[in-house]
């Protein structure tokens, strides 16, 4: 495929993540000629979902990226007199300070390996620093003896196109004496004692069966259960990614479970938020005074604008100080700023504090009791449902397909081709390129913030009901003036995201320090080390960790086109994830740039009906009728899918 691409295009885009998807569909649905191209070897860059195997593998690309040098290219010969390049890198440098901790016990018993899979409640440290990798790395438990032990990264690499089949392979070894550290990775243990076998189901008693201890093994079995996502994320019921998904036409291509609670983090305890009026009026947490108190605020709320002379006194003081003035409790303060308007004490002002507690209230309803959808299998379903969009109107897709420069005219200044890693020279008039993919020369003046990221894997709910398939929202605030307040997004089986008996769970704030500094104070108050052992009729109060990992991600969202160096006006700069929960961000970008491209042009109409077309003569129609069964092919959903077009629907 990559050998015989045209030689020219309307628009090329390097990078697949969510804004980089949306613009190739919507360029592509407006007739123009799309290549779109990304040097990993999946969809969606920082967006993507991986499974258990998938996730290992990129943690292992992402340190092989670190050992990438760039050589003085060939392609230099390629460019003429009258033209320059704009080298990309091949380097990813999006990614730092990444951390795995395994917690779940070993079984012996069971002879399953997978490419990076480590021996019981061992810590893989992958550290921009190596000094902080030598570190304790994960939670102690008291009676925790400290040893150490090295691993080897073997020298074969598992094919990127087949991360699924690393069940098989084993590409780190454990040694059970004491070495010198590695420089970039380094393992570490909290005992070297061999569990026994699990305990069996099914005892005596059938009126209380003992769980099942969850294994390291039987994570690595059911690895294909898990879509880990990079970037955590949920969609607004009304938001503008549900609006484009809708009028695209591009939600058949997905499936959305609504968020069946939130949550909060108070004096140690976490309990749900009454959100909607059902659960308001229906709470035991709240006094009829209370509830009284609640309903009328957030009814005011929702008409804020109409009624100026309540908050217009207000405006220059923090949303926490303007709710001081409300005639709400205490407990009522807390729960609207830190769970309903999802803000701290210092981050926003009163209007900012209203609006954001307008939009909470105004998603209620529409596909279920709060405000949030999560699509099923992982956020990575979204740029992948895009590029089917872009595919379908004649998009090309390369994937593993690296960009070596951009060609620019001395005269015009303008980009007039892209140079490949065939050496193979493609012309285009615009070109969209996903931050990362620039060198440090070109990026030299850009200052990025950081998100600190935590993705674990537990045995139960950080709130504990009789139904275990929730899908929770926490928001913990921070303890210290200046700090960031942690979201904490928790998945259920029925996701599709993590195996029975697990729960995925995801937090994410805006980095000051490195992930691991930031997210794991959060995660020793809500989580407990996986013992080694269990004692009979032990209660536990927090869930068990039995497996994690820590990364920062670069945050590109905030930076000015003008941060960049001589970059041609038609090269166009499209960002990686920003910290906030929802979309909008993406979708905003990704019109923007598409007015740029195609002024005047309706961004993601839907697609024509194919019954609608209007065609001459019979091959015409014939053709029409195939692109209909394509179509309707590509259409066709599991049984039970939530349907966004239809809110009664998909909130059941």
């Amino acid at each position: 495929m990559a050998d015989n691409l045209p030689s020219e295009f309307d628009v090329i885009v390097i990078g697949t993540g969510l804004p980089e998807s949306i613009i190739a569909a919507a360029c592509s649905r407006s007739g123009q000629r799309v290549l779109h191209v990304d040097s990993r070897s999946y969809y969606g860059g920082n967006w993507a979902s991986f499974s258990f195997s998938g996730i290992l593998s990129w943690l292992k690309e992402h340190q092989e990226n670190r050992d990438i040098v760039n050589e003085d290219p060939a392609w230099h010969e390629q460019i003429l007199e009258n033209e320059e390049a704009i080298a990309l890198s091949r380097k990813d440098k999006t990614i730092q300070h990444v951390e795995v901790f395994c917690y779940a016990s070993r079984d012996l018993h069971e002879e399953v390996e997978e490419a990076g899979a480590l021996q019981k409640n061992h810590a893989s440290v992958i550290s921009e620093n190596p000094t902080e990798a030598v570190h304790s790395a994960y939670l102690p438990s008291e009676d925790e003896s400290l040893c150490t032990a090295s691993c080897e990264m073997l020298t074969e690499q598992t094919p990127s196109s087949d991360l699924e089949t690393a069940l098989e392979i084993n590409n780190v070894k454990v040694t059970g004496e004491t070495k010198k550290h590695d420089d970039k990775t380094c393992m570490k243990s909290a005992s070297e004692e061999e569990t026994s076998k699990n305990v069996p189901t099914t005892e005596g008693t059938a009126l209380q069966p003992k769980k099942t201890r969850i294994t390291y093994s039987q994570i690595i079995k059911e690895g294909r259960r898990f879509n880990i996502d990079l970037v955590s994320k949920l969609l607004y019921s009304r938001g503008l990614l549900i609006d484009l998904l809708i009028k695209s036409n591009v939600s058949r291509y997905a499936e959305f479970k609504n968020i069946t609670r939130i949550l909060a983090f108070r004096e140690g305890r976490v309990e749900q938020v009454p959100c909607s009026r059902a659960d308001v009026f229906n709470s035991k947490q709240l006094t009829m005074v209370e509830k009284r108190m609640l309903m009328k605020f957030l009814t005011f709320c929702m008409e804020y604008e109409k009624h100026p002379e309540e908050y217009k006194a207000y405006e220059e003081i923090t949303f926490s100080e303007y709710l001081k003035t409300q005639k709400l409790t205490p407990n009522l303060q807390y729960f609207v700023l830190h769970s309903i308007a999802m803000t701290s004490e210092t981050a926003s002002n009163t209007i900012d504090g209203l609006k954001a507690t307008k939009n909470f209230l105004h998603c209620l309803g529409r596909y279920g009791n709060t405000p949030f959808l999560f699509p099923l299998y992982g956020q990575g379903e979204l740029p992948q449902c895009f590029c089917r969009m872009c595919a379908v109107f004649g998009g090309i897709y390369c994937l593993r397909h690296s960009v070596q420069c951009l060609v620019v005219d001395k005269e015009s200044r303008k980009c007039k081709a892209i140079i490949d890693q065939f050496g193979q020279r493609i012309i285009s008039k615009h070109f969209l390129v996903e931050d990362s993919y620039f060198s440090e020369n070109t990026c030299s003046h850009v200052q990025y913030r950081q998100i600190s990221r935590s993705v674990l894997i537990t045995d139960r709910s950080i709130l504990k009901t009789d139904s275990d398939q929730q899908i929770s929202i926490l928001t913990v605030p921070g303890e210290e003036p200046g700090t960031f307040a942690v979201r904490v997004i928790e998945l259920c089986s029925s996701t599709m995201t993590c195996m029975k008996g697990t729960y995925l769970v995801h937090l994410t704030c805006t980095s000051s320090k490195t992930a691991r500094e930031d997210l794991e104070p959060v995660v020793q108050k809500l989580f407990t080390p996986y013992p080694e052992t269990e004692t009979e009729n032990e209660e536990v109060e927090k869930p068990r960790l039995l497996w994690a990992l820590y990364f920062n991600m670069r945050d590109s969202s905030d930076v000015s086109r003008n941060s960049y160096n001589d970059l041609p006006s038609n090269v166009y700069v499209c960002s990686g994830p920003d910290s906030g929960l929802g979309n909008d961000n993406a979708v905003k970008q990704a019109e923007t740039l598409f007015q740029l491209i195609c002024p005047n042009e309706d961004f993601c109409p839907p697609p024509p009906n194919p019954e609608d077309i209007i065609t001459d003569g019979d091959s015409l129609q014939s053709e029409a009728s195939e692109a209909s069964v394509i179509l309707e092919a590509n259409s066709e959903t599991p049984k039970g899918s939530a349907s966004l077009g239809n809110p009664e629907e998909a909130s059941q």
